[in-house]
């Protein structure tokens, strides 16, 4: 497989893909926000704060197919923009860190030079998902959301429950999502070595399965194998390799 220009051929693909999952994420972000609790049965705020979650993995994913330059491989500029704006949207991430931080995991993947990997200590899921957090979050980030929090609250009298469930909640779960399906599965050490240097492994999903816990970010060991390819099209990767 020609992993650049089969991904230049798919620019606009990638592209809409981008425009889609912002601009639903926005709509149902407002929808959210501005609706009355008191008159929403609790199952539905349990489904609006599941279907947020997904949609902020979904901008993570876009984000982070940016990394890859598989947004809109034609013009690296836009791609870089949808990159910038994904990760803000998401939490004011610095996107030029997350870029240089991902590219030491997809070089040294596994290892003590990956910062995506547990330290040789912190081995269980949480420790290693704490010390995965506190390696991208820093104060200024933390700083600034906290000052947005409070501008939406204050000045635009967003209520507190409401951005608590449907800002703050669904954030931090798609933090857990992407963890548990996108670094923790594919590259925890089991007693089945890992199969080559990319030190990763693929769960055996359905394709919509897939889509829905991760947006087939659980087809792990396709992605470092053609890192250009975009999200959407590893399900076609991994059953050409199967």
């Amino acid at each position: 497989m020609n992993q650049v220009s089969t991904a230049r051929s798919d620019s606009w693909k990638g592209l809409l893909s981008a425009l889609i999952i912002i601009a639903v994420w926005l709509a149902s972000l407002i929808f959210a926000l501005s609706a009355e609790l008191s008159r929403v049965p609790t199952g539905l705020i349990v489904l609006m704060m599941l279907w947020q979650t997904f949609l902020y993995t979904g901008l993570f994913i876009t984000a982070h197919d940016a990394m890859h330059g598989a947004v809109f491989p034609k013009n690296k500029r836009v791609n870089k923009f949808f990159g910038v704006l994904s990760v803000s949207l998401y939490a004011l991430f610095s996107y030029a860190l997350l870029l240089d931080k991902h590219w030491r995991h997809h070089r040294f993947p596994g290892t003590d030079q990956d910062p995506d990997f547990h330290d040789g200590r912190n081995r269980g899921f949480w420790r290693w998902y704490f010390h995965f957090m506190f390696t991208y979050i820093g104060w200024k980030q933390i700083l600034g959301m906290a000052i947005l929090f409070n501008v939406l609250n204050h000045l635009l009298g967003i209520p507190t429950l409401n951005l608590l469930l449907f800002w703050v909640a669904p954030a931090l779960l798609s933090t857990l999502q992407l963890f548990y399906f996108g670094t923790f599965l594919p590259h925890r050490e089991l007693e089945q070595p890992f199969a080559d240097k990319h030190h990763a492994r693929s769960n055996d999903y359905s394709v919509l399965l897939s889509f829905l816990s991760c947006y087939h970010f659980g087809y792990h060991w396709e992605h470092h194998a053609y890192p250009y390819v975009p999200w959407w099209k590893l399900p076609s990767v991994r059953s050409q390799g199967q």
